[in-house]
């Protein structure tokens, strides 16, 4: 690595070694690749702290970075940042140095509360929209999509599920619906259901041509002319914001689609254990430490 003079030149050059956009992640895991414009953009924020960290302290630059030196890092930020900031500096120095590093936990008191809407509020935040970004919230919240996977919905006959993945047959029970597709996280296609009448509504508005869309850096294939992204979720909290007076983001939708479903699937006999489960593979993650953090 060359000689750079700033922190974030030496980061952007870092994590610019490592990257391998194209590929998807949850089938090239084991890699030691970035294979999401996300995940590259929260790694060279990262490493631009630990760069100067370095700098600060006078131990060169991120050449010399040493696993020693990187658990030191760790724990003097353990009392200032959350567990989520201190996983994802860990990870960071973890891609950088090619090896492991512990788990360091996070001194910093973190007060959580919901950020989930109720139906109500979800309405009136839809009817204050325009009607391209009204639609994609309630198709948000039907589905439990994330803001940039409403860019990628396709019909399953178009756009199939991954198949790395064991998909359980619980999903979607007790509701009936049409089932889509979208393209989440890592590359991951799952299935989401949306009710027999917003399917319609949705493909009312199917585009004539796909068009391409650029959203946060990354390029997608629209296939119908709803909201979707960061525009759109920019417009949902400017609309929370004046009809409710405040905003837990659009993502909040997703809080609110995991909470309903977990009450529905219990309401019918399921335990918590294998509600907590189906829910996660219907909001596209497996991991139930996510799930309950959906859950509050």
């Amino acid at each position: 690595m060359p000689s750079f003079r700033s922190p974030k030149a030496q980061s952007v050059h870092a994590v610019l070694q490592k990257v391998a956009l194209g590929t998807g992640r949850h089938d090239h895991r084991d890699d030691g690749k970035i294979h999401s414009v996300g995940t590259a953009r929260g790694y060279e924020n990262s490493l631009k702290g630990s760069a100067g960290f370095m700098r600060d302290n006078r131990l060169g630059d991120l050449r010399n970075m040493s696993r020693e030196i990187a658990m030191h890092y760790l724990e003097s930020r353990a009392a200032i940042v959350s567990q989520k900031t201190l996983d994802l500096d860990r990870q960071a120095l973890q891609m950088h140095l090619g090896i492991k590093l512990d788990v360091v936990k996070s001194e910093k008191e973190t007060h959580l509360s919901t950020r989930s809407y109720t139906p109500a509020q979800i309405e009136r935040i839809a009817s204050a929209q325009s009607e391209r970004n009204s639609l994609a919230t309630i198709i948000a919240h039907c589905g439990g999509l994330r803001a940039h996977e409403l860019l990628t919905i396709r019909p399953v006959s178009e756009q199939k599920a991954s198949t790395h993945r064991e998909w359980s047959t619980e999903r979607f029970t007790g509701r009936d619906g049409e089932r889509y597709t979208v393209e989440g996280k890592g590359g991951l296609v799952r299935e989401v259901l949306l009710s027999k009448d917003l399917a319609a509504r949705l493909e009312a508005t199917r585009l004539v041509e796909p068009r391409p869309v650029v959203d946060r850096g990354v390029n997608y294939t629209q296939h119908y002319d709803i909201g979707g992204g960061r525009a759109w979720s920019q417009s949902f909290s400017a609309a929370s914001q004046r009809e409710l007076g405040f905003s837990t983001g659009a993502h909040g939708l997703r809080h609110s689609y995991a909470q309903e479903r977990m009450e529905e699937l219990q309401r019918n006999g399921m335990n918590y254990d294998d509600a907590k489960g189906t829910v996660a593979q219907e909001v596209g993650h497996f991991a139930s430490d996510t799930t309950e953090a959906y859950l509050r």
